[in-house]
């Protein structure tokens, strides 16, 4: 996953059933890492040691 949208990841969210409201970007990315199940940790700077290796979004994270 490259860099996408902020309504191409609303969209992801509403899959999910998360309502994304004016929720910000790295917000609703974790959201959405919470309903995947992994640690809701976007762009909180722990890319390089999250160890979350199956993580939908960590190709994006910084």
């Amino acid at each position: 996953m490259s860099t996408l949208k902020l309504e191409e990841i609303k969209a992801i969210a509403q899959q999910r059933g998360i309502k994304a409201g004016k929720m910000k970007k790295s917000e609703l990315v974790r959201a959405i890492q919470s309903a995947e199940g992994n640690e809701p940790c976007f762009e909180a700077g722990k890319a390089e040691v999250c160890g979350q290796i199956g993580c939908s979004w960590r190709e994006m994270c910084s």
